[in-house]
């Protein structure tokens, strides 16, 4: 759901109507949920990007930090490892390495 004040919002939105299998926009589009506070908007703009795009990496990342900022402490270890076993499989190290730094913030 769009706001009225986040006319990139509105114009990501749009673009993901018209292109609903593009990562790029997907991702551009959840990331504008979360500045927006819109949590649960981004979690599923995250998890329909992650089901489309098993391999992208970034998105793993950003939403296992939102879950865990939403204390979903496991849901977020889960995502994490994911998109570590991702990275890996990519040759992406660094990638990674940011991601196990952030599963073991987690405690």
């Amino acid at each position: 759901m769009s706001t009225d004040t986040n006319p990139r919002r509105q114009k990501l939105e749009a673009f993901v109507a018209s292109h609903p299998e593009d990562a790029f926009g997907r991702y551009g589009l959840a990331m504008e949920c979360v500045r927006d506070g819109d949590n649960q908007s981004a979690l599923d703009h995250f998890r329909k990007l992650l089901d489309a795009h098993p391999d992208y990496v970034t998105g793993y990342f950003q939403y296992g930090q939102l879950l865990a900022k939403l204390s979903r402490e496991e849901e977020a270890r889960a995502a994490l490892e994911t998109g570590i076993a991702a990275a890996k499989r990519q040759g992406n190290t660094h990638a990674a390495s940011e991601m196990q730094a952030a599963l073991d913030a987690l405690g």
